[in-house]
């Protein structure tokens, strides 16, 4: 007597039931892309924060308010001096338009000197511009604004001198309009 097996009986051969012509959902597949997209959210994170310093820079808070789209804010740096920072426009800071920049130190041996302009509340990239010397206790050049979809976006141009005794820097707070 010989035994005949049916493969579509064999236990071992039989599939699970499901939806007919449908693959079986990729579990495995999905988690190992859900923990890539993270680990990328992470990594972005974590080396926009990295490049953006700060970390290693003493900052000064502004003792006053200005309208950095009307005048020239100044900011004193404890009992090293002070720091200016002006962008020149017409009036008004837009997004997207070259923004002429001017900084003047006064009692600082600035080596150099950058402005690096921050989203209030919302991470806009990175926007630094590095500035050059334009004779004694001045630096200048052109920085930009990101274009947001927010009516109005709060920014914060943060000032970074370079001196001799390490990098010492103050804020200026001013919002954009969308044009």
């Amino acid at each position: 007597m010989s035994s005949v097996t049916n493969p579509g009986t064999n236990p071992a051969t039989k599939k699970t039931p499901g939806p007919a012509g449908s693959p079986p959902f990729p579990v495995l597949t999905t988690l190992i892309l859900v923990t890539g997209i993270a680990l990328a959210a992470f990594g972005w994170y974590a080396l926009s924060h990295w490049i953006r310093g700060g970390d290693d820079v003493t900052w000064y808070p502004p003792e006053q308010e200005c309208n950095l789209h009307q005048e020239n804010c100044t900011a004193t740096l404890g009992d090293r001096g002070n720091v200016a920072l002006k962008v020149d426009t017409d009036g008004r800071i837009e997004a997207l338009e070259p923004l002429p920049l001017e900084v003047a130190v006064k009692g600082i041996d600035a080596r150099s000197a950058t402005v690096d302009f921050i989203g209030r509340g919302m991470d806009m990239g990175l926007n630094r511009f590095a500035l050059e010397a334009d004779g004694p206790d001045r630096f200048s050049g052109l920085g930009q604004l990101g274009v947001c979809t927010q009516d109005v976006m709060p920014w914060r141009a943060r000032i970074i001198l370079e001196t001799p005794s390490g990098r010492i820097g103050s804020w200026f707070d001013f919002d954009v309009a969308r044009s």
